[in-house]
């Protein structure tokens, strides 16, 4: 599924036009992401959890010359799916 679809699928079943629901889901991304750069934790009860993970400073190797680098460390966005969408996906 695109964002596309997702945009069309919103748009039937809330009943909306066209930019009505394509504005609804980019509010939302928008949302879930300025949380996130804020550090926020997103929790959406029965679908999941966003959130930001740190990743640590590690050792990697160049893949073209199989030198050693230096990784530094990050944040990187993590989900973390609840219950419910656990049980409907399996």
């Amino acid at each position: 599924m695109t964002k596309k679809d997702l945009i069309e699928i919103v748009g039937k079943k809330a009943n909306l036009t066209k930019k009505a629901a394509r504005d609804a889901v980019q509010t939302t991304l928008n949302t879930i992401r300025d949380s996130l750069k804020r550090g926020e934790k997103v929790v959406l009860t029965g679908f999941g959890t966003f959130s930001i993970r740190s990743r640590k400073q590690r050792v990697g190797r160049n893949p073209k010359t199989g030198a050693k680098i230096t990784l530094a460390a990050r944040k990187a966005p993590g989900f973390t799916p609840g219950k419910t969408l656990k049980k409907a996906v399996r």
